[in-house]
C-alpha cells in the first residue's frame, strides 16, 4: 500500500477497513431462513380488488366489477383470475404460472416481475406493460389489435393475433437489439436471432 506524500495524514488513523464478518455459533452460520407463508387474500377495498398469495386456484373470480375499480395481482402462483366487466386497469406483480382472463379495460394492464404469465382479453385493452417479467403470453381479440405493447428487462413475450375459428398465429416480441452510432445520434433496430 502507498503512503501519502502529506505527513500529517500518516500520522491520522488508518484507512476504513471491512469489518470481519461474524458468524453466530448457534446456527452455524446457515443462510436465511424463508419468509413464512402468508395466507391467501381475495378482498375489495373501495375501487381496489386485492388478490395476494393464491396458490393453485384457477376459480378466482371479480365478478359486478365497474369501470373506476382497479385489480392488483401479487406474489400468487399457479392461479387464474377471471374479471368480468369492464374495469379500469389491472396490475399483475410478482406472480408464477398465473393466468388473467378479462372483458375490457379502460386503461391498461401491466406485468411486473412475473415469470411464465398469461392473459387473454376478450373485449378491448388499449395498453398492455411488460416489466422485468419472463415468460407472457398476450392473447388478443379482434377489438384490441390496436394496441400498444411497452416492455423493458423481459423476454419470451408473445402476442396471440386471432385468425378466426378460434386460432391464433403467434408473433414474438423482440428482445435483441443492435445500435450504432450515426453522426451524433445513435440508431436502434431489432435484430432476429438466428439460432
Amino acid at each position: 500500500m502507498q503512503t501519502h506524500k502529506n505527513p500529517a495524514l500518516r500520522s491520522g488513523p488508518a484507512p476504513f477497513k471491512a469489518p470481519k464478518s461474524v458468524t453466530n455459533p448457534a446456527t452455524g452460520g446457515a443462510k436465511p431462513t424463508e419468509a413464512p407463508n402468508k395466507p391467501p387474500v381475495f378482498s375489495r377495498d373501495g375501487k381496489k380488488w386485492i388478490i395476494e398469495y393464491q396458490k393453485s386456484n384457477p376459480g378466482l373470480l371479480i365478478d359486478n366489477a365497474e369501470m373506476n375499480n382497479v385489480a392488483y395481482m401479487f406474489r400468487c402462483q399457479d392461479s387464474t383470475l377471471t374479471v368480468k366487466g369492464k374495469i379500469n386497469s389491472v396490475v399483475i406483480d410478482s406472480c408464477k404460472k398465473c393466468s388473467i382472463l378479462f372483458d375490457s379495460l379502460v386503461s391498461s394492464i401491466e406485468f411486473v416481475n412475473c415469470q411464465s404469465v398469461q392473459m387473454q382479453v376478450l373485449g378491448k385493452v388499449p395498453t398492455i406493460s411488460i416489466d422485468k417479467t419472463d415468460g407472457c403470453q398476450m392473447y388478443l381479440s379482434d377489438q384490441s389489435l390496436e394496441v400498444e405493447i411497452i416492455s423493458s428487462k423481459s423476454s419470451e413475450m408473445n402476442v396471440l393475433i386471432p385468425k378466426g375459428n378460434g386460432d391464433y398465429t403467434e408473433q414474438p416480441i423482440p428482445e435483441q437489439f443492435k445500435t450504432t452510432i450515426k453522426g451524433k445520434s445513435l440508431n436502434t433496430i431489432c435484430v432476429e436471432s438466428l439460432g
